[in-house]
């Protein structure tokens, strides 16, 4: 089987207070965010010269970013060619939610696993990987 996932692209969860556990993060694990959240930068084992990040943001309790799913966390993957893995995921009956989107900041679509908890997939833009 080809590598589907070469790395976690984010951390998403939900919070009553989001400036207060923003700060809780900061002051004892020295996790520097702003309100959208912040992030990791890392390389790859597999090709030391490619750059890329991992997201960590707080969202408050009431987003709807993460539904349908009824929990409190979503896990952001990162991949390497999103359009093909989406159609082989199509293919074996994975659930897909929304559409797929691209920004600036790259390709984005979103799953669901057999336990209900929403998966977003992220391939990076060529300029930061």
């Amino acid at each position: 089987m080809e590598k589907r996932v070469i790395g976690i692209g984010g951390i998403f969860f939900k919070s009553e207070d989001t400036d207060a556990l923003r700060s809780w993060y900061n002051k004892h694990l020295g996790i520097e965010s702003e309100s959208w959240g912040g992030v990791f930068e890392w390389r790859r084992k597999d090709n030391p010269d490619d750059v890329t990040y991992t997201a960590w943001s707080v969202f408050k309790k009431e987003t709807k970013y993460l539904d349908p799913s009824k929990k409190d966390f979503m896990v952001n993957y990162q991949v390497e060619n999103l359009l093909d893995l989406m159609a082989a995921l199509k293919e074996e009956g994975v659930t897909i939610v929304g559409d797929m989107e691209e920004s600036e900041f790259g390709k984005f679509a979103w799953i669901l696993d057999p336990e209900g908890n929403k998966i977003e997939l992220w391939e990076a833009p060529k300029n930061i990987q």
